[in-house]
């Protein structure tokens, strides 16, 4: 890449149907179609449509393929069985988060017996090359790495209805797939392969909204074709095609953290509350032992969600104060278009972690009082 902001295969669709578009990590993406909030709605709702082709996803072969993404991973991946997908993190020698990534084991033509395995890593747009190089530099003769982003679209089907609109456009019902599982299906598109008009496409019960649903990894040349089917035949059901405003609300309801907010590289996954993603037993990866010095440090900040009883938002840098005193900052903020408030995420002292704790948060020169509450905001029932 350049310095000139990559597009994805749909970049034209975007701007004819009205999106405006923004810089992110790189790209050049829809921010919004109509309203976030009307987007947001939708996918709480019925089906909100993604366009997330910016993420990276690169592709790992050979048979110790699972044995080097676990040497660089805080999960264990190594026993990861075909179809599996697991949330794991890319942490620098100090413990700090590189990445936050998707790691997937999937098999070559899932009706094929004869399809051999390989694993996929899905990773943030901003973080792609620094990803490539950092795996670059500990590669193995033995493993390959394959770059496929731009090769490939990627885009999420999310909401109540999203896993029936998909079956209906695919002829794959994904609620066949347990959550954080994938499989590699035969697609009827246009102009697909050399097999009745099909093309082999990834499909994974997998998504950033807090809703059920889907994602799905196509060739890129596939991708409009796919998008408008899905735009097409949604439309009966409530769906809407979503930019990244929506996403990033859904996300903050869900209280899912977002590279360089509630994660970087100066933030360990423990203060994040990740630690579900950590395996530090009987393993090594670059952090490892850094997070093992540190996983009880009753000093470090940690991630706290917040409710304000006022209608002024918070935004990302505004300090959090207890009696006058700073004791934290919000890395995340904003109106909760589904629970009609402003919320935030931040970072607290332990000391003003406990749920039911009242805070400030300074909203442009005012304190704005705010409530310790339990993560997520947003639960789906």
């Amino acid at each position: 890449m350049t310095s000139e902001l990559a597009r994805t295969r749909l970049y034209q669709w975007h701007v004819d149907h009205g999106a405006r578009m923004v810089e992110f990590g790189g790209w050049k993406m829809p921010v919004q179609y109509t309203s976030i909030v009307e987007e947001h709605v939708a996918t709480r709702q019925a089906i909100g449509l993604f366009d997330i082709s910016h993420m990276g996803r690169l592709r790992f072969d050979g048979a110790a393929a699972g044995r080097f993404l676990d040497s660089l991973v805080t999960r264990r991946v190594d026993d990861l069985k075909t179809g599996r997908i697991r949330y794991a993190l890319m942490t620098n020698d100090e413990g700090g988060v590189l990445d936050d990534v998707l790691v997937y084991h999937l098999v070559d033509g899932h009706l094929n017996e004869d399809g051999g395995s390989f694993h996929l890593m899905v990773v943030n747009a901003s973080n792609r090359l620094k990803i490539v190089d950092w795996i670059g530099r500990h590669i193995t003769d033995d493993v390959q790495c394959t770059d496929q982003t731009l090769d490939t679209a990627m885009i999420a089907v999310q909401g109540p209805r999203a896993l029936e609109l998909t079956a209906a456009v695919i002829g794959f019902d994904p609620s066949q797939l347990k959550y954080y599982r994938g499989q590699i299906v035969p697609v009827p598109l246009n102009g697909g392969g050399t097999s009745g008009g099909r093309v082999q496409a990834v499909v994974s019960r997998t998504g950033y909204t807090g809703e059920d649903g889907c994602e799905l990894i196509v060739p890129a040349d596939q991708a409009e074709s796919l998008w408008q089917q899905l735009v097409d035949r949604g439309g009966a059901m409530g769906a809407l095609p979503a930019g990244l405003g929506a996403r990033d609300t859904l996300r903050l309801e869900a209280a899912m953290p977002l590279y360089g907010h509630e994660i970087d590289e100066t933030i360990s996954p423990l203060q994040a509350g990740l630690d579900f993603a950590v395996d530090l037993e009987n393993r090594q990866f670059p952090g490892r032992d850094a997070l093992a010095r540190i996983q009880d440090g009753p000093a470090l900040p940690r991630r706290v969600g917040l409710e304000c009883s006022g209608r002024r938002v918070p935004r990302d840098g505004y300090a959090i104060t207890r009696d006058g005193e700073q004791v934290g900052v919000v890395t995340s903020g904003g109106f909760s278009p589904t629970l009609q408030k402003p919320i935030a995420m931040g970072y607290v002292a332990p000391a003003a972690s406990d749920v039911g704790t009242q805070l400030s948060i300074d909203v442009r020169g005012r304190g704005e009082p705010a409530r310790v509450v339990k993560l997520p905001f947003y639960q789906r029932g």
